[in-house]
């Protein structure tokens, strides 16, 4: 009973320690992510569509902005990058989901 108990034990640390060890290169890995698309809020729309190409879907949100969605899949997770341009074509924001 009592070697059932450690082994039960030992397995709950490695699944624990091996779930955090995942979850840690995922934030690392989208923090790179933000960092290198949030380089082009502030700067033209048409210097980030010469580096990304077209984007899949361009929507205007209720504030009246241009939503620009870039849709990709990575490993079978969908991935999807938004930049909201103003009316005069300079991006205001950056979001993006499931993007590793």
């Amino acid at each position: 009973m009592r070697y059932k108990f450690i082994i039960l034990l030992i397995s709950i640390i490695f699944l624990a320690t091996g779930c955090q060890t995942i979850k840690n290169k995922t934030d690392e890995a989208a923090e790179k992510e933000n960092q290198k698309y949030g380089l082009f809020v502030g700067g033209e729309v048409n210097k980030m569509k010469l580096e990304l190409g077209a984007p899949t879907e361009d929507i205007i949100n209720d504030s009246g902005n241009e939503v620009l969605i870039y849709k990709t899949k990575k490993y079978g997770m969908p991935c999807e990058r938004r930049f909201e341009v103003n009316p005069s074509g300079t991006i205001i924001a950056f979001s993006s989901s499931g993007c590793f």
